[in-house]
C-alpha cells in the first residue's frame, strides 16, 4: 500500500484499539503466591498513549483474558472502553464501535495473534507488533520493529502521528 493511501487512512483515525497480552505486554503472565495475576507494561507505551490522547484521539482495550492489572493500567492512562474476557474479538470490536459511535474505518487496531485477525481485517488501519504470528503480520498495514510489551505501541503511535503530519507539533511541545 502506498504512503498516500496510508496517510488517508491515518487521517480518518479517531480510536486506537489495542489487544493486551502480546501487545501492551510481552505476553508473559506471572502469578503471585496469593493467586494474583501480574503483568509488565512498558512506560514508553504509556507515554505514547498519552501523546495520542493529547492529540485529541481515544483508545480502547479488548482482551480475551481478564485481569485487575489491566483495569488499573487502563485507568492510569485514560483508556476506555476496556473489554476483557472477550474471546470473540470481532463482536467486542462491534461493541466498541457502538459504544463510541465510531465507524470501523476510524479505528486503528494493534494485534499479535490469531484471535485479533478478524478485527485487523475489518478496521481502518491494521498494525502488528514485530513478534506477532505470521498471519497477523501478513494482514497488517504496518509491522512494528519493536516486539509487543517493549514499546511497540509507542512506535505505532509515532508512525501514525507522522503519517498524519502531527509528529513535529508533538515534539515541538517538548522542545519549546
Amino acid at each position: 500500500m502506498q504512503t498516500t493511501e496510508l496517510a488517508m487512512r491515518a487521517s480518518a483515525l479517531e480510536l486506537l484499539l489495542l489487544d493486551v497480552d502480546g501487545v501492551l505486554t510481552d505476553g508473559s503472565i506471572f502469578y503471585a503466591d496469593d493467586g494474583a495475576e501480574l503483568k509488565r507494561f512498558h512506560v514508553r507505551d504509556g507515554s505514547g498513549l498519552k501523546l495520542w490522547h493529547s492529540a485529541g484521539k481515544r483508545s480502547a482495550l479488548v482482551s480475551g483474558r481478564t485481569s485487575l492489572a489491566v483495569d488499573r493500567r487502563a485507568s492510569e492512562l485514560g483508556i476506555r472502553p476496556v473489554l476483557q474476557g472477550r474471546d470473540d474479538k470481532l463482536r467486542a470490536f462491534e461493541d466498541v464501535l457502538t459504544e463510541t459511535g465510531l465507524r470501523a474505518e476510524q479505528v486503528c487496531a494493534i494485534g499479535d495473534d490469531l484471535p485479533d485477525l478478524p478485527v485487523l481485517q475489518r478496521c481502518g488501519l491494521a498494525i502488528a507488533v514485530a513478534d506477532a504470528c505470521r498471519e497477523v503480520r501478513a494482514v497488517a498495514h504496518y509491522v512494528t520493529e519493536t516486539p509487543g510489551g517493549y514499546g511497540a505501541v509507542r512506535e505505532a503511535i509515532e508512525w501514525l502521528l507522522k503519517l498524519r503530519g502531527e509528529w513535529d507539533e508533538v515534539v515541538a511541545r517538548f522542545t519549546n
